[in-house]
C-alpha cells in the first residue's frame, strides 16, 4: 500500500515522463558525462582532440560525436558537427527541434554557427574557451578576424563576379517548390 508521499512522488514521476520533462540535474550530469566519455574515447583512439558531444531528444541520445579532425583529415570534423549530422540523420530533419546539446567544451566559432543553424532548444557545455586555449585550442584569432575588412584578414578575402553569383539567389527567390530553412 502506498503512503501519501510515495503516491505523490509516483504521480509526479508519471507526469514528468508523460510530458517528456527530462530536465533534472541528474539527467544533465548523465548526458554531460556521456559527452566527456565520448571525448576521452575518441582521444584515446587517436581520432582527434579532446572534444565530445551528445544530442538528446525526449531523454534519449540521438546523436553522438567526438573530434575526428586528424584521423579524417577534415578540419570540420568537430564533435558538435559530427553529432549534429548524426542527430539530423536519425530525425530525418535538418533541424534539431526540441533537442538539447551537451558538449564537453564551449563550442568554437564554426560549431557555434552549426548549432545556430540546427536550432536546438538549449546547449550545455563543460569546459570553456579559456580552458581550451590553455591546452592549445585557441579560437581567439577567429573572433579577431571577423570585424576586419576583407583585405586586412590573415587570409585575404576578395569579392569577384557578384552579378553572376547573384543568379543563384535570384533563382532561389523565384523557386516555388523550395524547402525553406
Amino acid at each position: 500500500m502506498c503512503n501519501n508521499f510515495n503516491k505523490k512522488f509516483l504521480d509526479e514521476a508519471a507526469k514528468a515522463i508523460q510530458n517528456n520533462d527530462y530536465d533534472s540535474i541528474d539527467d544533465h550530469e548523465y548526458f554531460m558525462n556521456e559527452a566527456v566519455k565520448t571525448a576521452i574515447q575518441g582521444m584515446n583512439n587517436n581520432e582527434g582532440g579532446p572534444f565530445g558531444c551528445v544530442i538528446v531528444k525526449d531523454g534519449k541520445i540521438i546523436g553522438k560525436g567526438n573530434n575526428k579532425v586528424t584521423s579524417s583529415n577534415d578540419p570540420t570534423a568537430h564533435a558538435e558537427v559530427i553529432a549534429i549530422r548524426e542527430a539530423c540523420k536519425n530525425l530525418n530533419s535538418f533541424q534539431l527541434d526540441d533537442c538539447i546539446i551537451y558538449t564537453s567544451c564551449e563550442p568554437c566559432p564554426m560549431c557555434l554557427g552549426a548549432i545556430y543553424w540546427a536550432r536546438p532548444k538549449k546547449v550545455y557545455f563543460g569546459s570553456n574557451k579559456k580552458d581550451a586555449a590553455n591546452i592549445g585550442f585557441d579560437d581567439a584569432f577567429i573572433y579577431k578576424e571577423l570585424p576586419l575588412p576583407y583585405e586586412q584578414r590573415s587570409i585575404p578575402f576578395e569579392q569577384i563576379n557578384r552579378d553572376n553569383a547573384l543568379k543563384a539567389f535570384k533563382l532561389w527567390d523565384e523557386k516555388e517548390d523550395k524547402t525553406e530553412y
